[in-house]
Parts: C-alpha cells; structure tokens; sequence
C-alpha cells in the first residue's frame, strides 16, 4: 500500500526526514510514531503528495507521489488534523459538495452522504450545522468525508485531536471496522504512546530517522523485564557505582539513573540498602513503548520542557 525508499527532506540547513525506508501492507493499522521534530508530519506531507521530497521516493497504491500524484490522490482518503469541514454547513452538505468534487451523480452524491453518515453514527444528525456538533461528533464527520470515494487506503494525521476518552474509543473503533469489514487500510500519524499500542505495527521517528519498527507487543517485548527510575542527588555517580557494584545496565536519561530488570520489585530493597541515603525517589513500571524510544535514543520521548504536543 506504501513503500519508501531512503526517503530525504530538507528545510534549509534541517534534515526533517533523513533516509525514511519502510513499507505498509494491506488492511492494517499503521501507526507514525514521533515527538516534536521527529519528522512524522513531514513523512505524512509527502504521502498525501501535498510535499515533495528532497531525495528519495515513495510509492503509495503503486503510484509515486511526485510523477503520479494525481492517481495517488484519486485513491487516498485524507484526515488532516485541522479541521477541514464548513461549520456553516450542515453535516449531510459537507459530504454532499465533497461527493460532487469526486465527480459523483446527483443520485449517487446523496446516496453516498447518507451512507456514511450512518456508518460513523450519525444519520440522526445529518441536518445539523456542523458548528453545533460536538468535537467527536465532528471529527466522525471528517471521517465520512474521507471516506467518500470508497478509498483502500485512509491516511490520518492526528486525528484524536481535541477529542475526548469516548470520542478517541469511537475513531479507534471505527478504524478497526472499516479495517475488517471493507479491508481499508489506515496510516495513522500519533505523539501518543496509547494510540500507537493499538496500531497493528508501528513506525518510531526521532529526528527524521527510523529508530524502531514492529508490531508494538514485539517491540515492548525487547526491553525485557521492568522499568526501574531512581532519582538521586549525583545519577551519573550512582549509575556508575550500580554497574561496578552489581553489575547492572544502568544508564542516566535526562537526570535519572534507569535500569532494566526483570522481577523489578525485588530488586529495589537491593537498591536502597547498598545506597544508604542516595536514592531520593524509585520508580517502578512495566516497559511501554516509550521505554523503547528510550533504549534505542538514549532520551526520553518528550523533554521535561516540552510535556507533549505534536510536530513536525
């Protein structure tokens, strides 16, 4: 469905993507994976062929996105994470004018609104204006518009945001359905671990380099055992004591010591009496897959400044 090939993009002096290589397979969910400059949005840009890359290729449907971008366009369903819908419109009109750009008849174009209305839960509201419909309500209807034209292949950038829990529960749900009933197969863009988990595989970009690629199970999987954070006046020193002493992987990221044990539990008392007074704060967690970002970065996935957010 995609393929890239040491894909490159340039702004200015900044690698944004820096020799992109991976491929998505047919009716799965493909999650994009990434922190603020991880290159995620850029990649996204060059697919839906509104960007072209400054070295490389891509191929989506069998089609490069630079010589042929008028046939990958007619085969792609897009989600763009702002807003695209006319809130002055009423749901049914937003889908009705997007069936007529497609070339839709007169029977055809209402047939087909109508249709996907119902699919995303929303038949009941086909007559509201799209300005007093909730947030999730309005983004199920960026999901219908995308869906139009019956494309094989749904690409997605950020579609959560500004949805709530539910509203998240139901864009998952749906993208699973239409995954397993008409066989669509979505690329989805993310900074959020919890999205990522429920992609069938899973792309992680750091600085425009692929740092991991896998089905997220298989990835979390490579860490192996728990997750132990301590906090400490000297960390470089206590993580350098931790190896010679007990001859344990213990590394400093971003100001704490971290090591990776199993059966993590049992080996914090371990800790705390072998450093009497130099351990402030330990933590204990099952791996995730920022825990992968982790190992493969030497960093966290968002810096103590950033918190969170998306980007480039």
């Amino acid at each position: 469905m995609i393929e890239t090939d040491a894909l490159v993009h340039a702004y200015g002096d900044r690698r944004a993507l820096d020799g992109v290589t991976f491929e998505v397979r047919p009716r799965e969910i493909f999650g994009l994976l990434g922190p603020n400059g991880g290159g995620k949005t850029t990649l996204f840009r060059i697919l839906s062929t509104l960007l072209k890359p400054s070295g490389g290729r891509a191929r989506v449907l069998g089609h490069d996105t630079v010589a042929e971008a008028a046939a990958v366009r007619r085969g792609i369903g897009v989600v763009f994470q702002s807003p695209s819908l006319d809130r002055k419109l009423t749901a049914f009109e937003n889908l009705y004018y997007q069936a007529q750009i497609h070339g839709f008849t007169f029977r055809e174009t209402k047939a087909r609104a109508r249709e996907m209305l119902a699919r995303v839960g929303l038949a009941e509201r086909a007559g509201d204006v799209v300005e007093k419909l909730s947030g999730g309500m309005r983004r199920r209807v960026e999901l219908a518009k995308g869906m139009l034209h019956r494309p094989k292949l749904l690409l997605l950038d950020e579609p959560s945001t500004g949805l709530d829990p539910g509203g998240r529960r139901d864009l998952w749900t749906y993208l699973a359905s239409v995954r397993d009933a008409d066989g669509v197969t979505s690329l989805v863009t993310t900074h959020l671990m919890e999205e990522a988990e429920r992609c069938d595989r899973v792309l992680i970009l750091d600085r425009g380099r692929v740092v991991a690629l896998g089905a997220p199970a298989e990835l979390v999987a490579q860490v192996g055992g728990d997750v132990l954070t301590l906090d400490a006046r000297d960390p470089e020193a206590l993580a350098a004591e931790v190896r010679q002493r007990m001859g344990l992987d213990a590394s400093v990221v971003e100001g704490r010591v971290r090591i990776e044990q199993p059966s993590g539990h049992e080996l914090i008392p371990k800790l705390v009496q072998a450093f009497p007074g130099r351990i402030d704060a330990v933590r204990l967690g099952r791996p995730t897959l920022e825990d992968v970002f982790i190992r493969k970065t030497g960093h966290r996935f968002w810096s103590e400044e950033e918190g969170g957010g998306g980007g480039r």
